[in-house]
């Protein structure tokens, strides 16, 4: 059973960083895409970034780049995002998700992807 746990949401400050994790399980991350996304209440769950399966290729949109970064641990089964210089804006539930048949590319948008995680919440505050 493909499962993701998302962690590492909390409270910061404008400017500030956090590190969140996806935990996947049931499959091993080269096999799978992984995908960050946000949502905030009454809005369209938006792509943030994603890395490729076999590859390790990334991608992010336009907003976040330079200050996010995506990466993983095959050996901990585990995918980060490391958000750097963080925004009021930016305020949202954030979630992991997973799809096959990305193994050299990828593309952060929510209809490709099947399997999601429950999120973590990001409050910056301002």
């Amino acid at each position: 059973q493909l499962q993701l746990a998302e962690s590492g949401g909390g409270l910061v400050q404008t400017g500030g960083s956090l590190r969140l994790s996806c935990a996947a399980s049931g499959f091993n991350l080269g096999s799978r895409a992984i995908g960050w996304f946000r949502q905030v209440p009454g809005k369209e769950r938006e792509g943030v970034a994603c890395i490729s399966s076999v590859s390790g290729t990334t991608n992010y949109v336009d907003s976040v780049k330079g200050r996010f970064t995506i990466s993983r641990d095959n050996t901990k089964n585990t995918v980060y995002l490391q958000m750097n210089s963080l925004k009021p804006e930016e305020t949202a539930v954030y979630y992991c998700a997973t799809t096959t048949g990305w193994e050299f590319v990828c593309l952060p948008k929510k209809r490709v992807y099947d399997t999601w995680g429950q999120g973590t919440q990001v409050t910056v505050s301002s």
